[in-house]
């Protein structure tokens, strides 16, 4: 049987503070690390085919990256003067 088993760059890579979403943040990690620019500044996944970086799919796994954070407390939200806890969860 061929080995199906693939270790993703982001099992290997340290969460940063703040972190509330560690799935979204790996997630979003393997994107960028699939669509890093090269040494020309091309977009080398084989989906951009060569499109001049930074490409839609890296933009977007960074904006993923900083959403999977303690965005809101950092902003400066103040969760009291949000939803009640019932309805957030009701949005989720």
């Amino acid at each position: 049987m061929p080995d199906t088993i693939r270790t993703r760059s982001s099992q290997d890579a340290a969460l940063p503070e703040g972190v509330t979403d560690p799935l979204l943040w790996r997630a979003a990690y393997d994107v960028a690390a699939a669509h890093r620019p090269d040494q020309a500044g091309r977009c080398t996944s084989l989906l951009c085919a060569g499109r001049p970086a930074p490409c839609p799919p890296f933009t977007a796994a960074h904006k993923a990256m900083r959403l999977a954070g303690d965005a809101g407390r950092r902003a400066g939200y103040d969760e009291s003067a949000g939803r009640p806890t019932r309805d957030r969860r009701r949005a989720a």
